[in-house]
C-alpha cells in the first residue's frame, strides 16, 4: 500500500497527493479577492466614487470593528456544522458566492449612483462592503481550520506551505499579473473601466479555485477526522472560547507573527505603494512593475523548498523565524538604497530598459539583490502561519479535549483581515499627510515627500512587522519536537475512545 493510501494504520490522519494539492487553492481562491478589494478598493472608493480618500482608507479598518462581533459567531458555528456535505465545504462555497454578489454590486453598479446621491455612494460602499466581509470570512477561514482534517502527520503539515503559497500565486500573482495589462490597455485604476473588466475576471478564478479546494477536501470532511471524540464531539458554548483563547499561548503567539507577516505583506505589496515607487518616484511603471514581481516569485522558489525542508526537520516555528530574519536583514539593504534616492539622479534610479534595450546601473543591480532574496524570504514566510494555525488547534485539542477549528480559523481570519484593512488605513493617512487628496496612480507626477512615504511604507513598517514576528515567536512552545508528542497523545486517546474510554477518562490516562 503505497503512502498516499495510507489513512490511519498507525493512527495517523495523512492526506493523498491530489487532496494536498488542491484543498490549498481555496486560499488563491480568497487571495483574488484579496487583491480585488484589499489592493483597490481604497483607490475605487478615493478615485471612482469621489468619497475621499481618507474616508476610503478608514472604513475600511473601521468594519473591522464589526468583525469582532461577527468572526466569533461565524467560528462557532462552524464548529456546531456536521451535516450531509460536512464541516468545512458548505462555508467555502457560500462564503464565494457571498463575495461574487457583493463585488459585482460594488464595483460594477454604484458608480452609476448619480453624484447628485452622493450619500447613497457611501451607503452602498459600505453595505457591500460589509456584506463582501462576511463572505470573506466564511471561505478563508475554512482555509486555516480545514487543515486539521487534511492531515496530522508533522512531514506532511509543512508540505501545506507550499502548495498553499502555489495557490495563492494562482490567484493573487494572477490578479498581479493581469492588473498592469488591463490598465495599459483598458483603463487606468482610477477608471470605472478598469473594474468592470478586472471584476469579472477574478469571480471567475476564484469560483474555479473554489470548486477544486471543495474536490480536495472531501474526502477528509466527515466527523470521524474531528478531533478525538469524531462525531461524539461536545458542543462548545460561546461563553467558553474566552477562556480558550486565555489559555491558549501558542494561538495568541501566532496570532501576533501572524499579523506582523501580513502587516509586512501588504503594505509592501500595495498598489498605491507600488505605484509611487516604481512610477512618481522611479519614473517607469510600465517597464518596473511586472519585471520587479516576476523577480520576487522567482527568488521565493528556492526560499519555498527550503522552508519546508527546515520545517520537517526542526519544526515550522524554526522555519519561520529563520526566513523572516533573513527578509530582515535584506530590506536593511533595500532601506539604504532608498534612503540614497534623488529625483533626477541617473545613477541612483532605478532602469532596467533604454530604447529598446537592457541598461542596469549599480543602483539597479543591488536593488534586484537585496530585494530579489528579502522579497523571496518574506513572500515565502508570508503564508506559513496559517498551517500553524493547525498545530495550535490540536494542541487546544490536547489541552481541553475540545475541537474548535472553526474558532480558530475565524480568530486568525479576524487578525488577518485587521491587518490588511489596517495596511490600506496607513497607505490613505500617509498620502493625506504630504497634501494629496486621491492616491497616487502610476500616471500621477512625483511630488515633494513621496519618496519618504514610499521609505516608511515599503520598508521601514515591514521591518518593523518582522521584528514583531520574530519577537512573537521565541517563546512560541510547539516546536517540532513538541508537536510530534502532542500528536502521539491525540492519537491515543482517539484510540481508547474509539473503544468505549469517555473523554475524561482519556485525558486523564494518556498525558
Amino acid at each position: 500500500m503505497g503512502k498516499d493510501n495510507i489513512a490511519a494504520d498507525d493512527g495517523v490522519n495523512r492526506a493523498k497527493t491530489y487532496q494536498l494539492v488542491l484543498f490549498p487553492l481555496n486560499n488563491g481562491a480568497t487571495n483574488v479577492y484579496y487583491v480585488l478589494v484589499l489592493s483597490y478598493i481604497a483607490t475605487f472608493g478615493s478615485n471612482v466614487l469621489a468619497l475621499g480618500a481618507v474616508f476610503a482608507s478608514f472604513m475600511v479598518t473601521g468594519m473591522r470593528l464589526c468583525d469582532a462581533i461577527t468572526d466569533p459567531i461565524i467560528g462557532a458555528l462552524m464548529d456546531r456544522t456536521n451535516g450531509r456535505f460536512g464541516k468545512f465545504r458548505p462555508f467555502m462555497l457560500i462564503g464565494n458566492i457571498i463575495m461574487a454578489v457583493s463585488i459585482i454590486a460594488l464595483y460594477l453598479f454604484t458608480p452609476f449612483i448619480p453624484e447628485d446621491k452622493m450619500w447613497l455612494r457611501y451607503c452602498m460602499f459600505i453595505l457591500l462592503y460589509f456584506i463582501w466581509v462576511i463572505g470573506y470570512t466564511f471561505q478563508t477561514s475554512c482555509t486555516r481550520s480545514g487543515q486539521t482534517v487534511l492531515t496530522n502527520d508533522p512531514k506532511q503539515r509543512p508540505l501545506f506551505t507550499i502548495f498553499n503559497t502555489v495557490g495563492s500565486m494562482l490567484g493573487m500573482g494572477l490578479m498581479q499579473f493581469l492588473a498592469p495589462i488591463l490598465r495599459a490597455n483598458v483603463a487606468d485604476y482610477g477608471r470605472a473601466e478598469f473594474y468592470r473588466v478586472l471584476a469579472p475576471i477574478g469571480i471567475a478564478i476564484s469560483f474555479v479555485l473554489t470548486l477544486l479546494a471543495i474536490v480536495g477536501i472531501w474526502e477528509k470532511d466527515c466527523s470521524k477526522y474531528f478531533g478525538i471524540s469524531g462525531s461524539r464531539q461536545e458542543k462548545v458554548k460561546l461563553s467558553e472560547y474566552l477562556e480558550i483563547i486565555r489559555n491558549n499561548n501558542p494561538m495568541q503567539r501566532l496570532m501576533v507573527a501572524g499579523a506582523g507577516c501580513k502587516l509586512a505583506l501588504s503594505i509592501a505589496t500595495n498598489t498605491t505603494v507600488l505605484c509611487m515607487l516604481y512610477g512618481c518616484m522611479m519614473g517607469n511603471y510600465d517597464g518596473l512593475y511586472l519585471p520587479m514581481m516576476v523577480l520576487g516569485y522567482v527568488c521565493s522558489v528556492p526560499f519555498f523548498l527550503l522552508t519546508v525542508r527546515t520545517s520537517q526537520k526542526k519544526g515550522q516555528k524554526a522555519s519561520l523565524m529563520r526566513y523572516v530574519s533573513v527578509a530582515l536583514i535584506c530590506y536593511v539593504g533595500v532601506f539604504v538604497l532608498l534612503m540614497l534616492w534623488k529625483q533626477g539622479s541617473p545613477a541612483v534610479n532605478l532602469t532596467l530598459f533604454e530604447a529598446g534595450s537592457l541598461h542596469i546601473n549599480l543602483y539597479t543591480v543591488l536593488f534586484i539583490i537585496f530585494f530579489g532574496i528579502g522579497y523571496g524570504a518574506y513572500y515565502a514566510t508570508a503564508d506559513m502561519p496559517i498551517p500553524m494555525v493547525a498545530d495550535c488547534s490540536d494542541y487546544e485539542t490536547y489541552r481541553s479535549g475540545k475541537y474548535i477549528p472553526g474558532i480558530m480559523g475565524t480568530l486568525f481570519s479576524l487578525v488577518d483581515k485587521l491587518v490588511s484593512s489596517l495596511a490600506a488605513t496607513v497607505v490613505g493617512l500617509s498620502v493625506s499627510a504630504i497634501g494629496l487628496n486621491n492616491l497616487p496612480t502610476a500616471d500621477t507626477p512625483y511630488s515633494p515627500g513621496m519618496s519618504t512615504v514610499v521609505l516608511i511604507l515599503f520598508c521601514v513598517i515591514p521591518m518593523a512587522a518582522w521584528a514583531l514576528t520574530l519577537l512573537a515567536m521565541k517563546n512560541y512552545e510547539l516546536t517540532g519536537q513538541r508537536m510530534a508528542e502532542i500528536q502521539e497523545i491525540n492519537r491515543k486517546r482517539k484510540q481508547a475512545i474509539d473503544k468505549g474510554m469517555t473523554m475524561e477518562e482519556a485525558m486523564q490516562t494518556y498525558r
